[in-house]
């Protein structure tokens, strides 16, 4: 049999199909592995380029058959999926994912190391649970309105309701047995929100790059771990633009026959961590609007742009300036 050469594997949850390639591009293996024998295979074969799907449990792959010697390429399924002949299945995907990382102009994800995915771990969880308070909240907030008793929005309305959910003389008290039970998973919620708050920002103060990127305005412990967990070696990006748009915050481009059409923001890439960024620009621009701190530069863009505009310019300034950082090793410093 001839030498392989490229490998294309398709992952799932029990059954990894396998297409193997030789110099020429011809294929010389088609065969279908069970989980539990995937490492004995590779660890059998000589080191060669393996193209893989960036999807669930593919950065773990990635790590365990780079230990043993082979090249390992993560593709975003949108670029391989060009190269899927005929129908959709595990064969025409282990070719795709064969046929796509051999290419020249095909793009890559970077692989993340435990360390990595267990920060994005953390973000993630309590994102979740967050979105959980949130449906907790608006529940009750929709019972008590059956009874007449509605609040403004915000936390703190949030907590007067919590205390005449279980006290309201209006509610009757198998409803008020029942929302107790709410208001205390409401609770609960926010306990384990706090928890995670405090592994985030301890972890974020002893981490040396995160330090440097909280440096800069509108950057706390949840963008710089997010950023730091996400990006990793920030030289994989030739440039702060490049960042930017892997994140996508930079115009949608539409254009064809020498004429440029440019619209809204791309929104492309990790949409958790675009919207941390623009939560973090969005509170400077409010404090310099209101001349609370210097912004020569947020003036100006405010003076062409609406507000919401003018933040995203700001979280697209910001990915740069973080990017400058991890290369350069060095802190923010306020231009003169």
């Amino acid at each position: 049999m001839a030498t392989i050469v490229t490998v294309g594997l398709d992952t799932s949850k029990s059954w990894f199909q396998v297409h193997g390639a030789d110099a020429a591009g011809g294929t010389v293996l088609r065969t279908k592995l069970a989980r539990s024998k995937v490492l004995t295979f590779f660890a059998n074969l000589q080191p060669c380029l393996i193209g893989m799907e960036a999807c669930g449990g593919a950065h773990h792959w990635a790590r365990e058959l780079g230990k043993l010697g082979h090249t390992v390429r993560l593709m975003p399924a949108r670029y391989v999926r060009p190269y899927v002949k005929t129908n959709k299945h595990d064969m025409a995907d282990a070719e795709a994912c064969c046929e796509a990382v051999q290419r020249p102009g095909m793009r890559f994800v970077p692989i993340k190391t435990e360390e990595q995915q267990s920060m994005l771990m953390l973000h993630r969880i309590r994102d979740l649970l967050i979105r959980q308070r949130t449906a907790s909240v608006n529940a009750l907030r929709g019972h008590l309105a059956e009874y007449g008793i509605v609040a403004a929005k915000g936390s703190a309305r949030a907590r007067e309701l919590m205390a005449l959910a279980t006290s309201a003389d209006c509610v009757p008290a198998l409803a008020r047995e029942a929302l107790s039970h709410l208001v205390e998973q409401i609770r609960d919620t926010e306990r384990r929100i706090a928890t995670f708050d405090k592994q985030i920002m301890a972890i974020a103060k002893s981490n040396e790059p995160c330090r440097r990127l909280m440096t800069i305005p509108g950057v706390g412990p949840f963008i710089a771990s997010a950023l730091t967990a996400s990006v990793g070696d920030p030289e994989y990006f030739s440039s702060g633009r490049h960042l930017a748009a892997w994140l996508g915050l930079v115009p949608r481009q539409y254009s064809t026959g020498g004429k440029a059409s440019l619209g809204g923001i791309s929104k492309r890439g990790d949409g958790y961590l675009r919207k941390l960024l623009i939560h973090g620009a969005r509170a400077v621009v409010y404090r310099a609007r209101r001349k609370q701190t210097p912004g020569a530069w947020i003036a100006g863009v405010l003076m062409r742009r609406p507000f919401n505009v003018a933040a995203v310019a700001l979280a697209n300034k910001t990915v740069r300036i973080a990017w400058a950082i991890l290369v350069g090793d060095e802190t923010y410093r306020a231009a003169v």
